[in-house]
């Protein structure tokens, strides 16, 4: 029988019935619990009419119910799809026409961020809470018995593009089924595990990390979102051997008070990605936490990680501590290639071209943008990741920079495009370039570069809040520089490596 996404709990369920699946806030889902929990949303999704292939969304931080939509959509075959709760009111709106979910599922704190216009276009809308309970407990508990197909669509997961408008990534059973190798054969997670997330649950490092756990019946501690004392707090009370967090979270961890003296003695490894680690962050975290580390590389568009630097990569000092520079090598299931994105010709070991990807993880491709899929996904099923690296003689791959200018900030990407369309709407803005600059607590920071109009002036101040206004908050500028024009290449590209050069120079030197 081929997997689909509703398989882990129906499995576990049968198995090991009494086990953990699932923690948050303090009340433990068994997976009998989560399997019975997840039937009653599939039957009450059927009744407002949902079936095979329609949407139904979540808007909400991280709770326990993102994980009864996903299973009890897949019992019907309907797609689940977490919505970007950081995002601006007319992004979500934007989503939201763009994929008509039937059923909305919203936070009580997140209604504002649901437009009357998002909210006339669904079926119905539940609000979390005692609206929902009544709503799911209403439905029978009886399981479907759908299975449906690997090809099917089980989760749609939006993700910001270089033209600054969001796709939404099919993710199929098929791609998600891997995450059960990602969790046994590259985390080393069983049925014992105890995995931390407090990654958002509307990114692939956040439900698919999950799953992994899930689907070798061990043990999810869910998390509302990223706190740094509940988290130290949580890894000593749950006993968790397993977490994943962005660099910049590690470093706030070390930063939290009284971290010296937690009880870290469960943790087996932590995985970051998102950018490299430090060397010096890197010996503190060694020190202070005592486990395994390992960098993963991947997406949204390839069910998740895909790249992999292993613990025994992870040396502080000597030579092998350039290795820490390098995101690993291709998991076992997954090919790549270093091509030359004007030739599409493969490139010389150690030079620099864009990273394509072959697996069976990567997704069906663009909800409503065939276009946009036929571009990325290339003849033989290779998928354009739009990543410059260079791979070395021995397989390591080394991200060397971003073909889209696109910005890290804190695990989040910013795509430069978007924040200077919404910046070139104001009435004093000529032209505007965006760049990402060093930033000691989040990687990179969003700073824009603006000219003005003749007669016209705005300031710094002025410029942020009105990019608030318009787009989510980590994709606003944190700072704003004027200038009479902007550098230009021949063919009047405006060279954004000369903008940042300054920067990243003074960054290396130590200089603010």
């Amino acid at each position: 029988m081929s997997f689909s996404l509703a398989s882990i709990v129906r499995e576990f369920a049968d198995v090991t019935p009494t086990a953990p699946a699932l923690t948050f806030e303090g009340e433990m889902l068994s997976f009998r619990d989560l399997d019975l929990r997840s039937s009653r949303v599939a039957n009450a999704l059927a009744g407002l009419g949902v079936g095979q292939g329609d949407r139904v969304a979540i808007l909400a931080k991280n709770q326990a119910e993102f994980y009864e939509l996903a299973f009890g959509c897949n019992k019907i075959g309907a797609i689940s799809m977490g919505l970007n709760w950081r995002l601006a009111l007319p992004e979500i709106t934007a989503i939201v026409a763009d994929a008509t979910p039937t059923v909305i599922i919203v936070g009580p704190d997140q209604q504002p961020l649901l437009s009357d216009e998002a909210r006339s276009s669904a079926t119905r809308v539940i609000t979390l809470g005692a609206e929902y309970d009544q709503w799911r407990d209403a439905a029978s508990s009886n399981d479907t018995g759908f299975s449906g197909v690997s090809d099917d669509v089980a989760l749609l997961l939006y993700t910001s593009g270089t033209t600054g408008l969001p796709k939404g990534v099919m993710l199929t059973n098929r791609g998600m089924s891997y995450t059960a190798r990602l969790g046994s054969e590259t985390w080393g997670m069983t049925s014992d595990s105890v995995n931390l997330v407090a990654m958002p649950m509307f990114h692939i490092g956040g439900i698919g990390y999950g799953l992994s756990t899930m689907a070798n019946g061990g043990h999810t501690v869910l998390m509302r979102e990223v706190d740094t004392k509940a988290i130290i707090d949580t890894i000593g009370v749950y006993g968790v051997t397993h977490s994943f967090f962005v660099p910049a979270v590690v470093q706030l961890l070390l930063n939290t008070p009284g971290v010296e003296d937690a009880d870290f003695s469960s943790l087996e490894l932590l995985s970051y990605g998102a950018s490299p680690i430090g060397d010096a962050l890197l010996r503190q975290a060694l020190a202070v936490f005592g486990c395994n580390f390992m960098q993963v590389y991947g997406m949204t568009e390839t069910s998740g990680t895909v790249v992999a630097l292993p613990p025994e990569d992870h040396h502080p000092d000597g030579e092998e501590a350039r290795l820490l520079r390098s995101c690993g090598k291709a998991l076992p299931f997954v090919d790549v290639r270093v091509i030359d994105p004007d030739t599409l010709d493969d490139v010389a070991v150690g030079s620099v071209g864009e990273i394509w990807l072959r697996s069976g993880m990567v997704t069906a491709g663009y909800w409503n943008k065939p276009e946009a899929t036929a571009e990325a996904i290339q003849p033989g099923g290779w998928l354009r990741t739009g990543d410059a690296a260079y791979q070395d003689d021995e397989g390591y791959i080394y991200l060397f920079d971003r073909f889209k200018d696109m910005i890290v900030s804190g695990g989040e990407n910013v795509y430069p495009a978007e924040v200077e369309n919404v910046l070139a709407d104001h009435p004093a803005v000529a032209e505007v370039a965006v760049i990402g600059i060093p930033h000691e607590k989040w990687g990179e920071t969003v700073r824009a570069i603006v000219v003005t109009r003749p007669g016209h002036e705005v300031t710094e101040t002025e410029l942020i809040e009105f990019a608030r206004t318009r787009v989510a908050k980590y994709k606003c500028p944190t700072s704003v520089g004027f200038s009479d024009l902007l550098p230009r290449n021949a063919s009047g590209k405006v060279l954004k490596k000369d903008l940042r050069r300054e920067y990243w120079e003074n960054a290396e030197r130590g200089i603010n």
